[in-house]
């Protein structure tokens, strides 16, 4: 009877932190874009505005920069598009004020930031990678981009029994551990000297932060739920080897999104790389292949 308790006791815990039952957030405040204190001067926005009639807005990653876009960025501006590669407010400045923000105020940043180009250009292109792919996935959810592109993107994190996925097991106690902390080994980074292949020139945040992690989990929910309202033209790229989101994320976008037009990639880098695989819009070895990947798929849709 003891182990029976036992058992069902870690089953309940189990399932209190990964599936987050009475968990509700809203956004408390409407963040604005504040650059003036960053922890890098390369941490800034990306802007590039020449009046054509189409733009491309790049969302990055958590809890990074938009340094990661800095070629691409370029690359797009000179096949004449507008280019916004906006900061979320918090990122990369204000840790302490980082960890008072959740996904759904961040979200709602960027929501506005789309409906300002929507408003201007006659076409508008979204790119996101890691978590600002799962913001790409939303955006095209809630509105209709000309098209997008989503790298290395999940929409589920600790889906053992319905997927086979774990992406970290740590987040099956992380709702018990923000009960008593904010963030564990939390720091400011600008720059990864150990890393090479244009990793090196990351910048944002390093540690876990143990309600931002849970809030962009527990969205992670409603946007996998929604993807068949997507129907813009859709190119996914993911590797196969990515050690920070499974790579199995991508079929699961594939088979639920109902976009006419679905360009798939699955590289395969291999293991000889000191980085993730995973922002690969910033990696030398194959960043500008696949930029121009996605200007090829955006100029036939």
């Amino acid at each position: 009877m003891i182990i029976l308790i036992i058992i069902l006791s870690i089953a309940i815990f189990i399932w209190w932190n990964n599936s987050l039952p009475f968990y509700s957030e809203k956004a408390k405040n409407e963040l604005e874009s504040d650059e003036s204190n960053l922890i890098s001067p390369k941490a800034h926005s990306i802007v590039y505005e020449k009046g054509n009639r189409k733009a491309v807005l790049f969302l990055h990653g958590f809890p990074a920069s938009p340094v990661l876009y800095e070629n691409s960025a370029k690359m797009f501006s000179e096949e004449g598009y507008d280019v916004f590669a906006p900061l979320i407010p918090t990122f990369a400045s204000d840790m302490e004020k980082f960890t008072e923000t959740n996904f759904t105020e961040w979200y709602a940043f960027i929501a506005r930031k789309y409906e300002e180009l929507e408003r201007k250009y006659e076409e508008v292109y979204v790119i996101g990678v890691s978590m600002g792919g799962s913001m790409t996935l939303k955006i095209a959810e809630d509105y209709r981009p000309s098209g997008i592109a989503v790298i290395a993107a999940p929409v589920t994190y600790n889906s053992f029994l319905r997927d086979g996925i774990i992406s970290d097991w740590h987040f099956y106690i992380a709702r018990f551990l923000g009960l008593f902390t904010k963030s564990i080994g939390a720091k400011a980074v600008t720059g990864r000297p150990e890393s090479h292949d244009g990793d090196e020139n990351w910048i944002g945040y390093d540690g876990a932060f143990i309600h931002q992690s849970i809030s962009f989990i527990y969205n992670l929910k409603t946007i996998r739920k929604n993807l068949r309202k997507v129907d813009s033209p859709a190119i996914l790229i993911h590797d196969k080897g990515d050690r920070t989101v499974p790579f199995k994320n991508q079929e699961i976008i594939r088979k639920g999104i109902s976009s006419g037009k679905i360009k798939v990639l699955s590289p395969d880098m291999g293991d000889g790389y000191h980085h993730s695989r995973h922002n690969l819009l910033m990696y030398d070895s194959v960043g500008k292949e696949y930029t121009v990947d996605i200007l090829k798929f955006f100029n036939e849709v």
